[in-house]
């Protein structure tokens, strides 16, 4: 464990029982979020390659074209 999560678990110790238990339910929901979100990425591996493989194609065919994210 880090020192500043441990320092985060020293200070939510001191918070009434419900806060306590308030930011657990929120820690445990972002944890999930953040192996599904691991695992999603893990899986998408494979096409992500094949996205690209294909970007770059079409790129040195000259089929894309330079945009703006505020274009998009």
């Amino acid at each position: 464990m880090t020192a500043s999560l441990e320092q985060a678990f020293v200070k939510a110790s001191h918070l009434p029982r419900a806060a306590q238990e308030q930011l657990a339910r929120q820690m445990l929901q972002d944890i999930e979020g953040e192996l599904k979100w691991d695992q999603t990425l893990a899986d998408s591996q494979e096409l992500l390659e094949i996205m690209a493989r294909k970007a770059r194609i079409a790129k040195r065919r000259g089929q894309t074209v330079r945009k703006g994210f505020d274009e998009l």
